[in-house]
């Protein structure tokens, strides 16, 4: 890899995805661009006036110049407007589909074959935006949000069980947002289910809980997670730019997995350095199946209001 990633979009996300990929030493240069004269520049230059106290090398600009993020190895597109309380993630739709497209155009003509990781929402549909809009082998773009998703899902299980978070693993497939679907079967804690440590009622309260995540974040501060999705961002780069083909549960494009098609759709997938290496199947109950095809059902017909046909 020559170590160059860009971001779209310096905001609270961008900016935070930034600062972790400097502070990992995932790659040699971070551009950041973003379509308000001079925001870009500002958050790079504040990184890069931190670097000597941080002891970290100055390796943020400003991509005013797109040419900067030519031949980027990963684009990570975080651009859009955000939701306000009250809003759903498909308030997003047409707003967020124009953005989208636009920066995976522009970034295409200058890395075609750098792999996408799409944060903005609704992001099972922004994936399919993305897609279209760079003409991108599927293998080439997953969204970010089934990690961030699973994630919360372990601290709740963590928090409830005062248990380390190290000790917790879980899975959360689907769409993300209201339908999404936790699969407690294959959450666990020391490998030891969850199902079998919790009652039902309060698994159940903690699903509900991780479905609202990213609301109940928009309450207490009247903006969207930014923290949160950054670490998962960085977990999924780390994937890539080390090659470690770790399963990861990601929007990935699926073409009859779980008996779903041409969909993009949150499943356990193999990560490595030439993308989205393998969709993992597993096993599924027939309400579990239910509830993955229902949300894959949504996620068409969000597709269908912004003029987008599967295939």
């Amino acid at each position: 890899m020559n170590g160059k990633i860009t971001v779209f979009g310096a905001g609270n996300v961008g900016g935070a995805v930034v600062r972790r990929l400097v502070e990992r030493k995932f790659c040699k240069s971070v551009v950041l661009v973003d379509k308000a004269p001079g925001k870009a520049a500002g958050i790079a230059l504040d990184l890069l006036e931190a670097s000597p106290i941080d002891l970290l090398e100055p390796v943020c600009v400003s991509g005013d110049d797109l040419e900067q993020t030519r031949d980027s190895e990963i684009v990570i597109i975080t651009a859009g407007a955000t939701r306000k309380e009250g809003m759903t993630r498909d308030d997003l739709l047409k707003i967020n589909a124009a953005i989208v497209g636009e920066c995976v155009a522009q970034a295409a003509r200058y890395s075609p074959y750098a792999f996408y990781i799409i944060v903005s929402n609704p992001l099972n549909v922004m994936c399919h935006v993305a897609m279209r809009a760079g003409q991108l082998p599927r293998s080439r773009v997953v969204g970010m949000a089934g990690v961030l998703d699973t994630c919360r899902f372990q601290y709740f299980l963590s928090k409830e069980l005062g248990v380390s978070v190290e000790n917790v693993q879980a899975m959360v497939l689907g769409e993300h947002g209201e339908d999404m679907v936790p699969v407690p079967r294959y959450s666990t804690v020391a490998g030891i289910p969850v199902s079998e440590l919790l009652p039902k009622e309060r698994l159940d309260a903690l699903i509900g809980r991780t479905r609202d995540g990213g609301a109940e974040i928009i309450r207490l501060m009247q903006t969207s997670a930014f923290y949160a999705p950054a670490s998962a961002v960085i977990q999924m780069v780390s994937a890539v730019v080390m090659n470690k083909k770790k399963i990861l549960p990601c929007a990935a494009f699926l073409t009859g997995q779980y008996g779903i098609h041409e969909t993009f759709v949150g499943v356990p997938v193999k990560l490595g350095a030439s993308g989205v290496e393998d969709v993992i199947e597993v096993a599924l109950t027939d309400e579990e199946k239910s509830a993955l095809v229902a949300s894959a059902a949504k996620i068409k017909k969000q597709l269908a209001v912004i003029g987008e046909t599967n295939g």
